[in-house]
């Protein structure tokens, strides 16, 4: 049986857009199954950093980008101090980032795709593999609105459903246990500083009694009138499981700086979380005839919670690959992309891993944003190693990841 698709791509988020966006532009058959329709809500902070940016632009979405609202760096607020953190010069990526909701982001990429030549099939879902000796060679997708189910074969296939991935966990996806988890709730809300240069991060989060509590609170404008706030947690923190995130949201929104103006009155509606793997907890990414890209791999960023930017360079990466072994007609090209991962992402993320289980103790995370907030260089650089923009000419991103580490470690008290 002649193959219909040379990529069928379970979800049309981040990675998924993005993969089908570099197979398209090649010329390769792309049809892209997304389970809602375009605009939908997405839980997420809406940060796109320069690493999200460039992947944007080389996808030929700078002009739409520009009528979003830009931010030069990180604001950062702990234990009284503030201190206004710029992106870095770098020669591979912009000194700037923007903040675009999800709603419109997702919708202008997967346009993108569209633009490129991929199918697009929303709302539809994907219910299950079509495996045929023991080979992945499509999927049995229902028409969300129609009812009607249909079998759908490609030369290979993408699992870019995000998170839960239900589609990774039928082909025998597993999250590794000893990663660090993400938490994370974030709601919208009317402010007269809608519109500033800053994304605000917020390390030394309190309840209103003044008790440290884990986790880290956000505040990125959005240009529009609002701004999105948000709490994150690491399941590295003792208790993690028993801390609830409506609760820790509300306490922020409590004790967030009063120029704000955030309060339950300014509210634009209920907040809603989700769960994040991360540090590429989620595996095997790759199959004879699959790979799995994004959320669905666990390619978050430890550090910050980062998503988008590696979903973006993931879906590429997959399209790279699926690329070779459509031209060269050899399906073991398709190994090439885990082990890429490891090459690009693989030390990075055991570093922020490292580093994350350190903070799991709150009296080591208090102690080491009292140390940083007292220095800018030495925040500068932290702050481009946890967004991952370090520049070539420097000392290599893991190495001196490590030592960064290894300083902050050595000063706070450990458990």
């Amino acid at each position: 049986m002649s193959d219909r698709y040379d990529a069928l791509i379970i979800g049309g988020g981040p990675s998924g857009a993005a993969a089908a966006y570099w197979l398209a532009a090649r010329g390769r058959r792309v049809l892209v199954v997304e389970k809602k329709r375009f605009p939908r809500e997405k839980t997420c902070g809406d940060g796109l950093t320069p690493r999200a940016v460039r992947q944007l632009h080389d996808m030929g979405l700078a002009d739409d980008l520009a009528g979003f609202h830009r931010f030069d760096g990180l604001r950062s607020i702990a234990h009284g101090l503030t201190l206004e953190l710029r992106w870095p010069e770098h020669p591979d990526f912009p000194d700037y980032g923007y903040v675009v909701r999800r709603r419109e982001l997702d919708e202008m990429v997967a346009a993108r795709a569209v633009e490129a030549g991929a199918v697009l099939r929303s709302p539809a879902e994907a219910l299950a593999p079509i495996v045929e000796g023991g080979i992945v060679t499509g999927a049995r997708i229902r028409d969300k609105e129609t009812g009607a189910t249909e079998e759908i074969h490609a030369r290979y296939i993408v699992v870019a459903d995000g998170a839960n991935s239900r589609f990774g966990r039928a082909l025998g996806t597993q999250r590794d246990r000893s990663y660090p988890l993400g938490m994370a709730v974030r709601g919208y809300f009317t402010s007269p500083f809608h519109d500033e240069p800053w994304i605000e991060s917020h390390l030394d989060l309190r309840d209103k009694e003044g008790n440290h509590l884990p986790g880290y609170g956000w505040i990125f404008p959005v240009g529009d009138g609002t701004v999105n706030v948000g709490v994150g947690l690491l399941s590295t923190f003792q208790g993690w499981k028993d801390v609830n995130t409506s609760h820790l949201m509300d306490a922020f929104v409590a004790t967030a700086p009063e120029r704000w103006g955030i309060s339950p009155e300014t509210s634009c509606g209920a907040p809603t979380g989700g769960r994040l793997p991360t540090g590429g907890s989620v595996g095997p990414h790759a199959g004879p005839t699959y790979l799995v890209v994004g959320d669905a791999g666990g390619s978050i960023n430890p550090f910050n919670g980062e998503g988008i930017a590696y979903a973006y360079e993931t879906g590429r990466l997959a399209a790279d690959a699926i690329e070779v072994a459509l031209a060269s007609g050899d399906g073991l090209a398709l190994q090439r992309y885990p082990e890429q991962l490891e090459e690009i992402y693989g030390l990075y993320f055991k570093v922020a891993r490292t580093f994350v289980k350190a903070i799991g103790n709150p009296a080591v995370m208090r102690e080491l944003t009292r140390v940083g907030m007292h220095s800018q260089p030495l925040m500068e650089w932290v702050l481009r190693i946890m967004a991952n923009l370090l520049r070539p000419d420097e000392i290599g991103p893991a190495e001196a990841a490590y030592k960064v580490v290894e300083r902050l470690v050595a000063v706070a008290p450990q458990p």
